[in-house]
């Protein structure tokens, strides 16, 4: 099993920046893809960032040029700081692992997720 905890959510001003990190612990031989997800009020959960094992990201097209994942193989964390914070950005961020643990079995983790506000 694996265990995510995620840090770094709260309140921001429009324009302004927050970094969110996720770390995995359990029985983990390797992490493979991770990314984050964020779902809004009313609105279904989306992808907002992934990154694989060598490095390539993605971003769903609003947060281009604005947010940045990054990852850490050897504390086994996601990150992803968000600049130029808009109030659209505002949701509850999920962060999502895929591991591949002692043992052969894989597993694919959400973390309980941490509330992002955008306000002035």
């Amino acid at each position: 099993q694996v265990q995510l905890v995620e840090s770094g959510g709260g309140l921001a001003q429009p324009g302004g920046s927050l970094r969110l990190s996720c770390a995995a612990s359990g029985r983990i031989l390797r992490l493979t893809n991770m990314a984050w997800y964020r779902q809004g009020p009313g609105k279904e959960r989306e992808l907002v960032a992934s990154i694989d094992t060598s490095g390539r990201t993605t971003y769903v097209d609003s947060v281009q040029g604005r947010f940045t994942i990054s990852r850490d193989n050897a504390k086994n964390t996601v990150t992803l700081q968000m600049n130029s914070l808009k109030p659209e950005d505002a949701a509850v961020y999920y962060c999502y692992q895929e591991a591949l643990l002692y043992g052969g079995t894989y597993a694919r983790t959400w973390g309980q997720g941490t509330q992002v506000t955008v306000s002035s």
